[in-house]
């Protein structure tokens, strides 16, 4: 089953694969903190509405979510070349990776700051703090564990889209399962793939919780 030329591929697959999820997850959160912070921040009970932008921000937000993530690749492929100079392999993958991620780490951030007591915020106001000293020393740092919490979710959600790209051309164990395994029919090669990806996840989510419950001031 697993001759040396193999064993190598499922290698470079496996590096292609953490690579693309790592990387494409950093960027995300580099948009999607800030864009899940505005959306608090100005939403109607927030700590200063902006009605109109949050509509519009949660409108784009929406839409780019339920686009599903493949035929998003297809969909941007066009702008992908213009910035990656190809439409296959791991950067490409990349960037539909964070066009598709972005908006879920955005709705992801939202929902663990909203879990901060209303109570702690209007004390912040109370003694004269402004909105960006609230979000900085306040929000962010209240809600750390849900969003470590959160962050684990979103990688492994972010691993399964690099295996669906396999389809399409990105490399990476999702690749080496559809393109050995499903159309060359080899089911071992197959199974071995998928497991490996649920041992990643697993590897994952514990990282995620443990580092959340380690930084959960409440226990």
């Amino acid at each position: 089953m697993f001759k040396d030329g193999m064993l190598a591929l499922v290698g470079t697959g496996f590096w292609e694969s953490i690579y693309m999820t790592l990387i494409s997850t950093f960027f995300a959160y580099v948009i999607g903190l800030p864009l899940g912070l505005l959306l608090v921040v100005t939403d109607k009970d927030g700590i200063k509405p902006v009605p109109w932008l949050n509509a519009i921000l949660g409108t784009i937000i929406n839409v780019v979510r339920s686009v599903p993530f493949l035929i998003l690749f297809v969909t941007i492929m066009p702008f992908t070349k213009a910035v990656v100079g190809t439409t296959i392999g791991p950067k490409a993958a990349i960037i539909a990776l964070l066009v598709a991620a972005a908006p879920f780490v955005a709705r992801m951030v939202e929902s663990s700051l909203k879990e901060v007591e209303k109570g702690v915020i209007e004390a912040a106001q109370s003694m004269g703090a402004s909105p960006f000293q609230i979000m900085t020393k306040v929000l962010l740092p209240e809600a750390k564990p849900a969003l470590l919490v959160g962050s684990a979710i979103s990688i492994t959600t972010i691993l399964g889209y690099s295996a669906m790209a396999g389809f399409v051309g990105a490399g990476g164990l999702g690749a080496i399962a559809i393109n050995y395994g499903y159309h060359r029919s080899q089911e071992d090669i197959m199974y071995v793939m998928v497991i490996l990806l649920v041992i990643i996840v697993q590897v994952f989510q514990e990282l995620g919780m443990k580092i959340s419950k380690k930084t959960d001031r409440r226990l």
